[in-house]
């Protein structure tokens, strides 16, 4: 009735709909009950919480970011909530592998055998590769990412594939954490299996482990970071030239995903804090 009452006359419009206009004025001018006007708050805080999320959390991570906040309600409530603003986050779709096998070397074996779990940072770190598209080519990134935290420990861009970019990421993970022991795992690739990268990691005392050819489940924990980055940064942009490309993804890993992004493998903490609270039990 209200959308409609410039077109036509309210007392039509309730005979219409077999109510009375008085009713009709009545609901319109009564004041809103407790719950709706703290319901009212909540949206504010929701958006607010999606909007710095970038558009990304949905309802298990805006839940969380409320708790922390020391708001303290139903996750099905945050869900309601969220519809009534037409409101969701994003999904995951299948990423495409930048694995190039070379038959003429050797890969180190399986030290992990598909589990990605580490008592402690610095045990167990994973690394791959992916592809940013930009309107000047693609930029690839290589990441080492901790197995404890899943915090990015180590990354590098580059407009090629060569040893190299595999090599800054894993100098710029030992220069950072300074590991006593590690294993890294990666899969297949010539970068990983070259006699260069594997040169560098008997030097630092890294231990080199490799998957299977072809198959995601024996290097999931890196293809899971791959898969969060695109369905939350990549997939929702547009890069002009690879340095735009390399400022946002600078911006997402340091200034988004390792101190804020919450994980629900981490009991919804962000990596950071997921270390931090780990030193602090300690």
């Amino acid at each position: 009735m209200r959308a409609n009452q410039a077109r036509y006359p309210i007392a039509k419009v309730a005979r219409l709909l077999g109510v009375s206009p008085s009713g009709y004025y009545a609901w319109r001018d009564r004041e809103l009950s407790p719950r709706q006007q703290y319901d009212a708050v909540l949206k504010a805080c929701i958006s607010n919480i999606h909007h710095r999320s970038r558009g990304t959390y949905g309802a298990p991570r805006i839940h969380a970011e409320l708790a922390a906040d020391g708001i303290h309600i139903g996750r099905k409530r945050v869900a309601r909530l969220m519809r009534e603003m037409s409101l969701v986050g994003v999904s995951r779709r299948k990423g495409t592998r930048t694995t190039r096998r070379d038959h003429r070397l050797r890969p180190a074996p399986d030290l992990v055998e598909r589990r990605f779990e580490a008592d402690a940072p610095d045990l167990l770190w994973v690394a791959d590769i992916t592809y940013v598209p930009t309107w000047a080519g693609f930029l690839f990134l290589a990441v080492v990412v901790d197995a404890f935290s899943r915090r990015v420990v180590g990354w590098s861009m580059a407009n090629h594939l060569r040893t190299e970019l595999v090599l800054e990421a894993l100098n710029m993970a030992l220069w950072q954490r300074r590991p006593g022991s590690v294993v890294h795992h990666s899969d297949q690739g010539s970068q990983y299996t070259s006699y260069a990268f594997g040169k560098r990691c008997r030097e630092m005392g890294v231990a080199p482990s490799m998957g299977s050819v072809g198959d995601c489940f024996d290097n999931a924990m890196a293809e899971s970071f791959f898969a969060t980055l695109e369905c939350e940064f990549i997939d929702r942009r547009v890069f002009r030239t690879q340095a735009e490309a390399r400022m946002a993804i600078f911006e997402y890993i340091e200034g988004w995903y390792n101190p804020h992004r919450r994980h629900s493998g981490l009991g919804y903490l962000s990596p950071l804090n997921f270390e931090r609270s780990h030193q602090q039990a300690a």
